[in-house]
């Protein structure tokens, strides 16, 4: 059925759990944007076949693909970059302005370091390249969904140099901010630690972790967490706290982060 220029599929799937014992698991709800037709509908036509996956929508354009978060309310917006009308650059920061929980990861033919740039400072959680494989592409949406950043390898070193380049938008001074427990947080998260990881090496719930990450995330002014393991990464905050879990569990912290 089409709808508003984009195809509407019903969003009430729940998949029991591939580990059986009558769990389960509720689908990440996908929205595919491309211009190009035959890539748009192969790209929904693999991620159907996945398990923990529902296409809830397809769109041809940035206008669409707007149009198509406020009706539908994806998980994730599987994002091409360069599209007539409206490219995925622009609808990236105006689908995060109105809806900042719904996650973006861009797929895209484009190597350029000023789109990647541009669309991570947009808001997007994760940057693949149209060569990637089936199976890459899943891995980074089920990255993205979980918390963590999905990046094409070698784009990730060519998105550092960048923002090394530009790091007086990052104050040095703004790290002396940020408490002992955020740093190590924030070192984590450059590592690639998803919140159940960090979680588990540091002790800590998963809430507390996220309250964490949102004060660092304030602090420092970034929009996300791509963008926070961007910065650990520029400032070379990626050796890691000590081994606290060598030296015997220690109890989760309760109160405020």
């Amino acid at each position: 059925m089409e709808s508003s220029g984009f195809h509407d599929r019903d969003l009430s799937r729940v998949w029991h759990s591939p580990a059986g014992k009558g769990a389960l698991v509720a689908s990440m709800r996908v929205l595919v944007v491309d211009d190009h037709a035959l890539v748009r509908r192969a790209l929904a036509s693999i991620l159907r076949n996945v398990q923990d996956i529902e296409v809830v929508g397809e769109a041809e354009d940035g206008r669409q693909a707007i149009e198509a978060a406020r009706q539908l309310d994806p998980d994730i917006v599987l994002m091409d970059v360069r599209m007539p009308n409206c490219n995925g650059i622009e609808a990236t920061q105006r689908i995060k302005q109105e809806f900042p929980q719904i996650k973006v990861l861009a797929l895209t033919i484009s190597e350029e370091v000023n789109d990647l740039v541009q669309i991570i400072t947009s808001g997007a959680e994760g940057y693949l390249l149209k060569s990637a494989s089936p199976e890459d592409l899943i891995a980074g949406l089920r990255q993205v969904a979980e918390g963590t950043v999905a990046l094409s390898p070698g784009m990730a070193a060519k998105v550092i140099r960048e923002f090394a380049q530009r790091s007086e938008s990052w104050s040095d001074c703004s790290q002396a901010a940020l408490s002992p427990r955020e740093v190590e947080v924030l070192q984590l998260v450059g590592n690639g630690d998803s919140n159940k990881e960090i979680s588990a090496r540091l002790s800590l719930s998963e809430s507390t972790v996220r309250n964490h990450l949102h004060h660092v995330l304030e602090k420092l002014h970034l929009r996300n967490r791509m963008q926070a393991a961007i910065f650990a990464t520029t400032y070379g905050l990626l050796s890691g706290p000590s081994q606290e879990k060598e030296k015997g569990p220690r109890k989760p912290e309760r109160g405020r982060p």
